[in-house]
């Protein structure tokens, strides 16, 4: 590959911005804190690393007619984000065995437009098929305390993690956990409103959440296993986080880009669109998870990116009790995460949320930082320019998400993967330059 040279007065290095010029092919060669006469200029774009997004559905093999890895790392592309990790339900097989992991590395072949991870999926009975994924390379192990929504990937209990742990725990390796808590059927009258989102959300209560994060924690100091908790909707849960990480314990945790961009009071009846479990909680709720960024009890932003056909989502019919839960949201992670949170925190303490912090917790010493050695993996993006999220801007399968219409602060104006660049100017170039990220 041709050696480029690109300029900007903004570039993301030794977490600051400052004015220079990266030198790259596959790699960065050389990077110059002057401006390189024959390096393209940007002007004042923001270069930085490309964007990580840690959790992703992808659904494909077996349920590609809801995604796919061609769509999906389209958008990821389109998006700015450069690396991202699969989960390992609503795909078919699930990956709970190393021979469905091969069948999903199979599905994926030609189709990367952007770097692919992969998480094993931990389910009663399977513990003794964790080393051999661990040693195929995948980057953690996800498991649900509650029901998934598919029927092959069964919620664990602490019988499951007693047995899975001390495994997960000898590779160092997260296990990533669905934290809510099915006690007891809610007393909301759901059933009778299930197109009001106000019963939606008084049926998964703070509660589930806040009792499954502090089962993770007790296991985590039993096991010594690092744990992570996905997207973290509560924030009565992040006292107990803090408290566990003071502690000493090796545990993490997320929220997602819908949980700090949307609220509650915000979300019409009757429109799928915005049903996630945990669900979209109280504008109140939402700020505190935003401050918990600046603390350190949240440690980076994903999408959750989870989309489905519109007769799955119930688009026609409205009924939330009946839709599939999840958020198409892959394309967005970068523009409305720094929309939801501009107010809050500076761009300087942005930045890591999305690059170096997911980077650290997949393990990856050549991405999320620019630096000479690491992979040529670049966003560049104006965080200053409003654009309006249009559906035929859109790349993944199916123009069903909750930031249509959404006026997002930043515009992606190429991303480049590998040192190819793979979007530009709202165009697909240079397609299937991705990788696979296995961790060996």
């Amino acid at each position: 590959m041709q050696e480029r040279k690109i300029y900007s007065s903004r570039v993301w290095v030794d977490n600051k911005l400052q004015p220079a010029t990266i030198t790259f092919n596959y790699g960065i060669t050389a990077i110059d804190f002057n401006k390189s006469a024959d390096a393209e200029d940007y002007g004042k774009a923001l270069i930085m690393p490309g964007v990580i997004d840690v959790h992703v559905h992808i659904n494909e093999p077996g349920r590609t007619e809801w995604e796919g890895f061609e769509t999906a790392t389209q958008a990821a592309a389109a998006g700015g984000s450069t690396t991202i990790i699969d989960m390992p339900l609503n795909a078919s097989p699930v990956t709970t065995t190393l021979d469905a992991f091969n069948q999903k590395i199979e599905a994926s072949k030609g189709k990367m437009n952007v770097n692919v991870g992969f998480y094993a999926g931990l389910i009663p009975g399977n513990a003794s098929h964790l080393e051999s994924l661990i040693q195929a390379g995948v980057v953690g192990v996800k498991c649900f305390l509650t029901h998934s929504g598919i029927d092959e990937f069964p919620n664990v209990t602490e019988k499951d993690l007693d047995e899975a742990m001390p495994i997960i725990a000898r590779h160092n390796i997260p296990l990533l956990a669905h934290c809510e808590l099915y006690d007891t059927e809610i007393d909301c009258d759901f059933d009778t409103n299930p197109t009001s989102y106000q019963h939606y959300l008084a049926s998964r209560p703070k509660k589930w959440e806040n009792d499954a994060i502090d089962l993770m924690i007790r296991m985590c100091r039993k096991h010594n296993c690092p744990i992570h908790i996905v997207h973290v909707a509560s924030a009565e849960a992040l006292a107990m986080i803090e408290a566990a990480k003071k502690e000493g314990l090796p545990i993490t945790a997320e929220t997602c880009t819908q949980y700090i961009f949307f609220n509650a009071e915000d979300i019409p009846d009757g429109n799928c669109i915005y049903k996630c479990a945990p669900p979209i909680r109280e504008k109140t709720n939402n700020e505190q998870l935003k401050k918990a960024f600046i603390s350190g009890v949240l440690d980076f932003i994903t999408t959750d990116h989870s989309p489905a056909p519109p007769n799955i989502k119930e688009m026609e019919s409205g009924n939330l009790r009946k839709a599939w839960g999840g958020i198409a949201g892959i394309q967005f992670l970068l523009t409305a995460s720094w929309t939801a949170l501009k107010e809050t925190m500076s761009l300087e303490q942005f930045i890591p949320l999305v690059t170096s912090k997911p980077a650290s917790f997949i393990k990856s010493s050549t991405k999320g930082t620019i630096k000479i050695g690491n992979d040529a993996d670049f966003v560049i993006w104006n965080p200053d320019a409003i654009d309006l999220a249009k559906p035929e801007d859109i790349f993944f399968r199916y123009k069903i998400s909750p930031y249509i219409a959404t006026r997002l602060n930043g515009k992606v104006l190429e991303t480049i993967v590998n040192g190819a660049t793979v979007y530009r100017n709202k165009s697909l170039q240079n397609k299937n330059k991705g990788q696979w990220l296995l961790q060996k």
